[in-house]
């Protein structure tokens, strides 16, 4: 059974390219929608120059630390939110305030605030900030009580508390937490460089097709920002079950 499912995955991504080319051939207009194999072409003409792999490191590298800064103090932050009811009553109105906000009002204070260099690091922090916070808090609290009172039982410290309770409680949030806040900070981040438009970002090179009214281009950096979104997801999760084997 495990040989027919990549079968399948390869048939229904066939089928879609299908229903693409047929849909933009019946448009006939490539200014509205272009088909995939020029959307190839385009692609294929990007990836061996210099300027692709620099546009696409710039973004990686500046998307990613928002995402890495967004992770790090969240799962801190709502740790001790978990742990001190008065900080989370402080932090709560701020929460409030990053989920609401839409993320173009983001990006333009964002951009008023640092400039554009580094728009997209801030915007991305700001937008999947929320997230960790809120699952590691939510995590954390859905510790089993039983568990806890076993522990004091027999005596466990709180780093035995923390690998065998608390930790295998909280991963899991963290996982389905990271799915969702990996493609929204891809969103917003290169959402951030079409608006600002820093200088070798994948973002700049949307705004180009735009301009140029270039459609098969704008695809190719879609294709592209979703392939690097999804490889970046691998990754960090295969860090994250390393990091759960060697802990737990």
């Amino acid at each position: 059974m495990s040989h027919k499912f990549p079968a399948r995955k390869y048939i229904i991504i066939l089928f879609w390219i299908v229903i693409w080319q047929t849909v933009s051939m019946a448009v006939a207009n490539e200014l509205v929608l272009v088909g995939p194999w020029d959307v190839a072409r385009s692609l294929f003409a990007l990836v061996p120059t210099a300027d692709f792999w620099k546009s696409v490191g710039g973004s990686f590298g500046r998307i990613s630390l928002g995402f890495l800064l967004a992770f790090t103090l969240g799962v801190l932050l709502g740790s001790l939110a978990f742990r001190f009811s008065l900080f989370r009553e402080f932090l709560e109105p701020v929460i409030l305030l990053m989920k609401s906000v839409p993320v173009a009002s983001f990006v333009v204070l964002a951009l008023i605030w640092i400039g554009s260099e580094n728009l997209s690091v801030l915007v991305s922090f700001l937008i999947v900030f929320p997230m960790f916070y809120t699952h590691t808090a939510a995590g954390l609290e859905s510790t089993d009580p039983k568990l806890l009172e076993m522990a004091q039982v027999f005596g466990a410290g709180p780093w035995r508390k923390l690998r065998y309770i608390y930790l295998p409680t909280l991963l899991p949030h963290l996982v389905s937490s990271c799915r969702v806040a990996l493609g929204m900070s891809w969103k917003s981040g290169t959402a951030a460089e079409l608006i600002g438009i820093p200088s070798h970002t994948i973002g700049e090179h949307l705004y180009m097709a735009k301009i140029y009214l270039d459609t098969s281009s704008l695809f190719a950096w879609t294709i592209v920002i979703i392939l690097v979104s999804a490889a970046f997801e691998r990754l960090f999760l295969l860090l994250l079950a390393m990091v759960r084997k060697l802990l737990l």
